[in-house]
């Protein structure tokens, strides 16, 4: 973790390396709240799950559907947000964000049918995809350069903190009324208090989104230089702010050289080769199945012999641990640089998820009605978290700095976006196959997230290079071949 000294506020002698001042860390902090949600809003079914199947007497297939049904929301959500960004600016997609996310706790809290809650868990993945756009692009554009791996991370540990929130929250509830299903206040069951929190949240993203200025790249990309000068004397007293400027303004002139304005178009395949990198990227990051830990833990524990107290308490110790590894990310981020920490994450993925895979190979039984005898079963377990350790302090926060920091300013926000929703309907492919993959065989279900995670390592080594330490202007010159300037 960070130490104290480097969270100091400091305006003198640049040279040496100033921390990270305090206005930034107050941007960046408020930025991330969108990640809260975002963590909060998709994990909060984890409890629910088996109340909501029996409550409306659903099948495997469609249970997965009702809880996927917000990554699909998410990836609208997540294209929104990029052309939103792009014509208002960020702060009004925040606000747009809270109103979603409000409205998804109240409706889905008060369900009366199953269609009635697919409804509303689609619009608050709305809103997941827009703070899932907009926060690492706020981040990313408001941090100094020595300090913006660091800070993107926030976006990451925020989503970890929602997750533990949501878990935390769900074991409570349910532990309070002895099962979700049961009554609880008013006479609405645990589950559909599960939801109702998110009420809080989602108020108080609304208030954060009302008190931020706008990024200052956005600014000076609609001529308000004066504004944006102001700003970058808090957020970089250290740094010349005309430069920044000047860069900035250059980086859109050389970009016009090749592309209209805000086009994603290239010649591979309809999109550009660095709007591809983000996309495989984002899916990488999904497909190696890291949201069934998040939002099937409950109902798996159980399938194989904890009891639904039990479960709820593993889910929330995974949890915990997700939010300290990503810690761990946020130390190691600027310090070591984005490759090797991602390689490194590659492989413990790639391992964990192997032993998971034999682990369940020895499982007895079938479906739901499944066991492990002997040691497999805490074999199984200590593997699901090492995995969690694995993501969390790599693939989880990082993959959130590069599409911060790969795209050139012009299209950063929308091609974000077409990052985002790409990762979402990963999520919504995975999530929504999970349930029925796992009915078939659990053991070859995992060996496939074992095989994407070693895939996850190549395309690390031989497509993403290192930008740490780098400004954004210099960090999309490794990813985008810059066009020779027009003769006169």
């Amino acid at each position: 973790m960070a130490s104290k000294t480097t969270l100091k506020s400091t305006t003198t002698h640049p040279s040496r390396n100033p921390g990270i001042p305090r206005k930034v860390v107050g941007l960046a902090v408020a930025g991330a709240v969108g990640g809260f949600l975002f963590g909060f809003d998709a994990s909060v079914v984890n409890g629910a799950v088996d109340a909501i199947q029996g409550q409306f007497k659903l099948g495997d297939a469609l249970t997965g559907f009702t809880v996927a049904v917000a990554l699909l929301g998410c990836a609208l959500g997540a294209w929104i947000a990029g052309k939103l960004a792009e014509a208002k600016g960020h702060i009004p997609v925040m606000k747009l964000g809270g109103i979603l996310f409000l409205v998804s706790a109240l409706g889905t809290g008060f369900a009366f049918s199953v269609a009635d809650l697919i409804v509303w868990r689609f619009v608050g993945g709305i809103g997941i995809g827009l703070a899932s756009v907009i926060a690492p692009a706020y981040i990313s554009e408001i941090s100094p350069r020595r300090h913006r791996g660091r800070l993107a991370s926030l976006q990451q540990l925020a989503i970890t903190i929602g997750i533990f929130a949501a878990l935390l929250s769900d074991a409570l509830f349910a532990n309070a009324a002895s099962g979700a299903a049961q009554e609880l206040w008013f006479g609405l069951a645990a589950w559909r208090w599960m939801f109702l929190i998110g009420v809080v949240p989602a108020i108080v993203y609304y208030a954060v989104a009302l008190a931020l200025p706008e990024s200052p790249r956005f600014l000076v990309q609609q001529g308000k230089e004066e504004q944006a000068a102001e700003l970058f004397k808090t957020i970089a007293p250290g740094e010349d702010q005309e430069r920044i400027i000047r860069e900035i303004k250059a980086a859109a002139k050389e970009d016009s050289f090749s592309a209209r304005k805000g086009s994603l178009r290239g010649s591979r395949f309809g999109f550009m080769p660095v709007v591809w990198i983000g996309i495989i990227l984002s899916m990488l990051q999904q497909f190696v199945g890291i949201n069934v830990i998040f939002f099937y833990s409950s109902t798996l524990w159980q399938a194989v012999g904890f009891q639904e107290k039990d479960s709820l308490a593993i889910s929330v110790v995974t949890a915990l641990v997700n939010v300290l590894v990503t810690l761990v990310a946020i130390a190691l981020v600027d310090r070591i640089g984005r490759r090797p920490i991602l390689l490194t994450g590659s492989i413990g993925m790639a391992l964990s998820l192997g032993t998971m895979a034999l682990a369940f190979s020895s499982a007895t039984g079938t479906g739901a009605d499944i066991s492990l005898p002997g040691a497999w079963a805490p074999t199984a377990l200590v593997a699901a978290n090492i995995f969690v350790i694995c993501f969390g302090a790599s693939w989880g926060p990082l993959v959130w700095v590069l599409l911060g920091e790969i795209f050139p300013a012009r299209i950063r926000a929308r091609a974000l976006g077409l990052a985002a929703a790409a990762q979402w309907i990963a999520n919504f492919l995975v999530t929504l196959s999970f349930p029925v993959m796992a009915s078939v065989s659990l053991p070859l279900t995992y060996g496939m997230y074992a095989v994407i995670a070693t895939a996850s390592f190549f395309f690390v080594m031989f497509k993403i290079p290192e930008t740490n330490g780098m400004s954004l202007e210099q960090a999309e010159t490794l990813f985008v071949k810059k066009p020779k300037a027009r003769k006169p």
